[in-house]
């Protein structure tokens, strides 16, 4: 008996002295990751936001943010174009046109805009073409999730005996009207 409450408190003993300060460690350096990706994400957005647009550049200084953290992301963009209807009782016949206007959003996604942003056409990264253009009242948003496990979700599985599989433990989510068009 005696040998048995002896293990039991050297096991108690190994949690709180070695795993507790090295599980403290890694939550630690998620929360670190997670800010810089707040960041980043916050200096992209807010940079389409007033300029009216992405460039390479910005998207590239965005993805060398997001990589010093160790961390792989997925990334997905979304910018909604506002867009306006005219109202019509019968839309077959402009006559019967009502005097008001609905809004709506077209939605356009990593394809389309990494295409404007990356052709493959061999033009140099400040070429205006280049550019992904936004109008105002458009709306720009980005998503980041990280696609690995890290350490802390990984110490905390052992530790609680648990398997949470691909929760991430990073997401930022970020988004905001374009306010305006400098381009």
């Amino acid at each position: 008996m005696k040998y048995v409450i002896g293990i039991f408190a050297a096991l108690i003993a190994v949690l709180l002295l070695f795993m507790y300060p090295l599980y403290e460690q890694v939550r630690t350096q998620d929360r670190l990751a997670a800010s810089v990706a707040q960041d980043a994400a916050v200096l992209l957005i807010d940079s389409a936001r007033t300029k009216g647009y992405l460039t390479p550049q910005v998207y590239q200084e965005f993805n060398a943010k997001l990589a010093a953290t160790g961390n792989p992301y997925e990334v997905q963009l979304e910018h909604l174009h506002k867009r306006y209807g005219p109202d019509y009782s019968d839309p077959a016949n402009p006559a019967t046109f009502l005097g008001s206007f609905t809004t709506y959003y077209d939605g356009f996604y990593d394809e389309q805009i990494l295409s404007v942003l990356f052709p493959n056409n061999g033009k140099s990264a400040d070429d205006p073409s280049r550019r992904y253009t936004m109008q105002v009242g458009d709306y720009i948003g980005i998503s980041i999730r990280n696609i690995n496990r890290t350490p802390a979700a990984q110490l905390r599985d052992f530790l609680l005996n648990l398997n949470t599989g691909d929760d991430a433990s990073i997401t930022v989510n970020y988004e905001g009207m374009v306010l305006n068009e400098d381009y």
